[in-house]
C-alpha cells in the first residue's frame, strides 16, 4: 500500500504531464491550419472573391467605366435568352469538340506505344510534349505564317502536286477547321502525359504475365491499360468538354473572330471591352460557368470516378 507522500507525488506528476501535454497538443490540431491559412487566402482572392464580383456585375448594367451600376435583375439572362445569336456561336465549339475527340484518340494510341520498349521513345516523349510549353500566342503567330496563302502548308501541298492556294483562314468552311488542327497540336501533349503517367502505374509485373499467358498487345490493352487509365480518361473528357467552350486565344489572335470563327468567350470579351456590356458580359460567363458544372456533373454521374485495383 502506498503512502500518502508517494500519492501525492504521483498525482502532481500526472498533472504536470497534463499540463504540458495540453499546450503541445493543442499546437499539433491548429499546425495543419496555420500551412493551409496562405492558399486559402490566395483562393478566396483570386477565385472565391471573382466569382462572387461576378455573379454581382450580372444583375448589373455597369458600363465597366462608370462608378454607377444599377441593378437590372435578371434583365442580362433574359438577353441572352431572346437573343438567339448570343448563342449560336456554341456551333463554333462543335469544331473543337470534334478536334478534341481526335486529340484524346491520338493521346491514347501515342501513350500505349510508347509505354513499351520502343526505339528513340524519349526523344518522341519530348516531341509530343513540346508544343503544350510554347506560349499561345507565340504558336498563333507561327500557324499564321503556316496557313497563310502561298505559305508553309501550300507549299508542302505543292509537293505532293495540290498547288491550288487557299484561303485557310479566310474561307468559313476551312477557318475553324484548321484553327481546330492547331489546338489538336498544341494541346495533345498534356493528355499524352496524363496517359502516359497511368499506363506506367500499372504494375510491370502484370504485363509480364499477360506476355507468359499469351496475351496480344490489343489484349493488354484491353484487360490492363484500358481498366487503369478510366479515371484519367474521364479527367481528359471533362477537360476537352470545358476547353471546347472556352476557347479563346488561338482565334482571337489569328483571325480575331472573323470569317464566323467567333468563340463564345471571344464574344464575351467583345461584349465586355468593345460594346461596354460588363453586365451583360458578366451574366454569359456565369452561363457558361454552369453550363461546365453541369457537364462535369453529368459525367460524374455516368461514369462514377471509382478505384481501379489491378492486384
Amino acid at each position: 500500500m502506498s503512502s500518502p507522500t508517494t500519492a501525492s507525488a504521483v498525482a502532481r506528476g500526472v498533472a504536470g504531464e497534463m499540463v504540458v501535454s495540453s499546450p503541445g497538443r493543442l499546437a499539433s490540431r491548429w499546425t495543419p491550419w496555420l500551412f493551409l491559412l496562405a492558399p486559402l487566402l490566395l483562393l478566396a482572392v483570386f477565385t472565391w472573391v471573382p466569382v462572387a464580383n461576378l455573379f454581382f456585375y450580372s444583375v448589373t448594367d455597369w458600363d465597366g467605366v462608370s462608378p454607377d451600376r444599377s441593378l437590372v435583375g435578371l434583365a442580362n439572362y433574359r438577353e441572352l435568352v431572346t437573343r438567339p445569336e448570343l448563342f449560336r456561336v456554341f456551333l463554333v465549339s462543335g469544331y473543337y469538340l470534334a478536334a478534341s475527340v481526335v486529340q484524346l484518340v491520338l493521346a491514347l494510341y501515342l501513350a500505349t506505344v510508347l509505354s513499351f520498349k520502343t526505339r528513340f521513345r524519349n526523344l518522341f516523349k519530348g516531341i509530343i510534349f513540346f508544343p503544350y510549353l510554347i506560349n499561345g500566342v507565340a504558336i498563333a503567330f507561327v500557324f499564321l505564317f503556316f496557313f497563310k496563302p502561298g505559305g508553309t502548308l501550300d507549299s508542302l501541298l505543292a509537293l505532293v502536286g495540290i498547288s491550288h492556294d487557299r484561303l485557310w483562314l479566310g474561307d468559313p468552311a476551312l477557318a475553324n477547321p484548321s484553327l481546330a488542327a492547331v489546338s489538336v497540336w498544341r494541346y495533345l501533349g498534356l493528355n499524352f502525359i496524363l496517359f502516359l503517367g497511368a499506363i506506367q502505374s500499372v504494375p510491370g509485373s502484370l504485363y509480364e504475365a499477360a506476355e507468359l499467358d499469351g496475351a496480344t498487345r490489343w489484349q493488354q490493352f484491353r484487360y490492363l491499360i484500358a481498366p487503369s487509365i478510366k479515371p484519367i480518361l474521364g479527367l481528359s473528357v471533362i477537360l476537352a468538354i470545358s476547353g471546347s467552350l472556352a476557347v479563346f486565344e488561338i482565334p482571337f489572335i489569328m483571325t480575331g473572330g472573323a470569317g464566323g470563327t467567333t468563340t463564345f468567350v471571344i464574344q464575351t470579351v467583345k461584349q465586355a471591352f468593345v460594346f461596354n456590356k460588363v453586365g451583360l458580359a458578366s451574366a454569359a460567363s456565369v452561363v457558361l460557368l454552369a453550363l461546365v458544372l453541369l457537364i462535369t456533373w453529368i459525367q460524374r454521374r455516368i461514369v462514377p470516378d471509382e478505384r481501379v485495383d489491378l492486384t
